[in-house]
Formats: structure tokens, C-alpha cells, sequence
């Protein structure tokens, strides 16, 4: 069961101890990569998750019930909530570096980037316009257009492949333990079988992931000139880029596998016929 990531935005870190004298800086980072309109999103694509475990775990039995608690996890404040302050501990002892980010992405062409990034994300809400991303992917791959190999060396430099299906995993791992939390899984399962089952779904995560995120970077950055791309890719290649990625990536995936864990106990709620 994939729990779908957010794009570039997901990974594992250790957690610092929060500092907030530095809670305006990071807040600055955050309207500069125009965080919370990307809640907006992922609150909505919560939504669409919650339906397709409906249809997946308890074919239309979930009804109303379902829908307002699958609507109250993905709350979009209290997501945003959860990962600002994942993300302000994440970045509280680097506020020079924190400057430089917000910097970055408040004049061109990060602030562009950000938009293009969030802008692709909403449209792949769209079914048609995620099967319109995707095949023009797979013609610009088809004709070994330059592009992609450009998008292919910011996915390098981030690790994007390989963060975001650790997220997965460690979603669909806080998913099982909801589920054993409401009983509907049982508690005595052996550990090395829960991990053995969860690797096991690790080839179509990682498939999964690759179909979803390149088309995804090729709708979102089509718009940008070879320069453009070529000063974000520089970027996330320093040391302040490289920060960034980590503390977004621990920020995101902190908020998804608490997400994960509440879905998989409503789930299991659910299953049992208890009251969610």
C-alpha cells in the first residue's frame, strides 16, 4: 500500500531541540516556498488517499463517517501546524543559512520554481492531467530530449528517488501500527514479518515512485529556461540546498507517518464496526 509523499519533500532525519527565538526566520523560509498553499494540496490529495483506502479496505461501507474523519486528519491548518514546527526544529540552529534559503526563493527564479512546483501539483489532482504529464514524459524520453537529463541530475542531487520511497515506507509501516492499534492486525505479529512484508512492497513503491515523480518535474519545470533549471540545480548542490532538503524531508515525513498511523487506526476502526 503506497502512502504517496510529497514530491520532493520527503525524508529522515534526527530531530533538533526546538530554539523558538528562531521561529520568524523559518516562518519567512516558508511563505517564500509558499508552504501553505502547498497544505491546500495535500490536504486535498488526503482526501482522494482516503477514498481509494475506502475502496481498497471496506468498499462503500465507509460513507459519511469516513469521510469527515479521513477531512479532520488532512485538516489543512493542523497539518501545516504539525510540520512547521517539525520544520522549525529541523532548521533552529541554522538561521544564517535559513536567510540564504529564503532568499533564494523569494527572488528568480526561485520564487518561480516554487510556483511552477505547486501549480504542477495541483493539476496532477486532475486525472487527465496527470495521463497528459505523463505521456509527453514518456515522448520526450522517447526522443532522448536534453531536459530530461537535467531533471534526472536535480533528482540526483536531492536523492528524491530514494528519499521518498524510505517515506513511503516508513508510512506504510506507522499505517500497520494503526492498524494493529485498532486490532484489526494482530499485535502478535512478528516484528521480522511486518518488516519482511513491507520490504516486500519496496520494488512497486520505488516503480511507483519513479512513474509519479519525473513526469510530475517535467510538467512542473517545462515552463523554465535551461538557465533557470540550471541555478536550481546548482543550488540544491550546496550545502544550504542540502540542508534544506533534509529538513524538509524530516518535516514531511514526521507529518505523514503521524497522518499514516491515525488513518490506519480509523481504518481499523472501521473494519472492527467501531465508533470512529
Amino acid at each position: 500500500m503506497l502512502r504517496r509523499t510529497l514530491l520532493s519533500l520527503m525524508a529522515c532525519a534526527s530531530l533538533l531541540a526546538p530554539l523558538p527565538v528562531l521561529a520568524a526566520p523559518v516562518d519567512d523560509l516558508a511563505q517564500a516556498l509558499r508552504l501553505p498553499e502547498l497544505f491546500g494540496v495535500l490536504a486535498q490529495e488526503g482526501v482522494s488517499y482516503g477514498a481509494d483506502l475506502e475502496a481498497e479496505l471496506f468498499p462503500d461501507a465507509g460513507g459519511n463517517r469516513w469521510d469527515a474523519v479521513v477531512a479532520a486528519i488532512h485538516d489543512k491548518a493542523r497539518m501545516e501546524a504539525v510540520a512547521m514546527d517539525l520544520l522549525r526544529d529541523e532548521l533552529a540552529t541554522h538561521p544564517e543559512a535559513v536567510g540564504r534559503m529564503t532568499a533564494f526563493f523569494a527572488a528568480e527564479p526561485g520564487a518561480q520554481i516554487v510556483k511552477l512546483e505547486i501549480a504542477a501539483r495541483q493539476a496532477y489532482l486532475d486525472e487527465t492531467a496527470k495521463e497528459a504529464a505523463e505521456a509527453a514524459h514518456a515522448e520526450m524520453a522517447a526522443k532522448s530530449d536534453p531536459r530530461l537529463a537535467m531533471i534526472d541530475r536535480l533528482v540526483a542531487a536531492n536523492d528524491l528517488i530514494e528519499q521518498n520511497v524510505a517515506g513511503a515506507l516508513n508510512a506504510n509501516l506507522a499505517f500497520y501500527r494503526g492498524m494493529i492499534e485498532g486490532g484489526a492486525v494482530e499485535s502478535s505479529l512478528p516484528d521480522a514479518e511486518m518488516m519482511a512484508d513491507l520490504w516486500s512492497q519496496e520494488p512497486q513503491i520505488r516503480q511507483e515512485t519513479t512513474e509519479w515523480l519525473l513526469p510530475y518535474l517535467t510538467l512542473a519545470y517545462r515552463p523554465l529556461s535551461d538557465g533557470d533549471l540550471e541555478a536550481y540545480i546548482a543550488f540544491s548542490e550546496t550545502a544550504d540546498g542540502q540542508l534544506l532538503n533534509r529538513a524538509l524531508f524530516a518535516a514531511f515525513d514526521g507529518l505523514f507517518n503521524g497522518l499514516s498511523q491515525e488513518l490506519g487506526l480509523a481504518a481499523a476502526r472501521m473494519l472492527e464496526g467501531q465508533d470512529i
